[in-house]
């Protein structure tokens, strides 16, 4: 009877053990980013600058590039007919009413009407390089913000396991491992953050390269058009 007892004790303190669910410990971004210590919240701040930097820098010239491949699919008649009837003024003052790129390459063309055709290719050229400048403007920062984003992540990791392996040491490794692990995986949100922030502009980065193809390759195509209209017997 006693040993049937001292079982049944033993199987409820077992399904007592079994059933208690475990108490999980939620820890929210906020928590990590304010217990990161003074060096970490400084990358991270620096990070969440190059963000914001990069998102202003994305949505600005995505604008500006999507301003800039706007134009009336008639502007090339509009200006063959011009040309071609001897108003040149009429050509210039349309060109001067369109505000796109390749009415700006098409108004340098025809400012050179009686030049040689290579002459007026090398102006139109020219002027297309400071057009695809002027498209490109901080573009370039995008790519930098991409490639330096991780690495300042990484030097917050860096920083944080050595502050947490000091601990250890000037503790003479006596140093509680919760303490270190906080540390630890403390340090490794700076690494998230500066992939986040390195994607974030990567991609950007990227969409923008498209989109300025896309409206190089129209100039292109429109200072052809042009160089062919000049070419044409009278």
């Amino acid at each position: 009877m006693i040993n049937m007892l001292l079982q049944d004790g033993a199987q409820d303190a077992a399904d007592a053990l079994t059933t208690e669910e475990p108490v999980e410990k939620t820890l929210s971004i906020i928590d990590l980013l304010v217990t990161g210590g003074v060096s970490g919240m400084v990358i991270i701040g620096v990070l969440f600058v190059l963000l914001f930097v990069a998102i202003y820098i994305y949505f600005e010239r995505l604008f500006a590039i999507k301003a800039a491949s706007k134009i009336d699919s008639n502007f090339m008649n509009q200006i063959r007919d011009n040309v071609s009837n001897g108003n040149i003024e009429a050509a210039k003052i349309l060109c001067a009413q369109t505000n796109s790129p390749v009415a700006r390459l098409t108004a340098k063309g025809i400012s050179r009407i009686g030049n040689p055709l290579e002459d007026i290719n090398t102006a139109i050229e020219n002027s297309g390089r400071l057009e695809v400048y002027k498209l490109e403007k901080n573009v370039s920062v995008l790519a930098t913000i991409a490639g330096a984003a991780p690495m300042i992540g990484f030097l917050g990791t860096v920083i944080g396991m050595v502050m947490a392996f000091h601990t250890l040491a000037t503790s003479s490794g006596q140093a509680e491992m919760g303490t270190l692990a906080e540390g630890i995986y403390t340090a490794m949100t700076t690494t998230v953050a500066g992939l986040i922030v390195g994607i974030v502009a990567y991609m950007g980065y990227n969409h923008l390269v498209v989109r300025t193809d896309k409206v190089v390759h129209s100039m292109e195509a429109n200072a052809v058009d042009f160089l062919d209209l000049l070419n044409e017997p009278i």
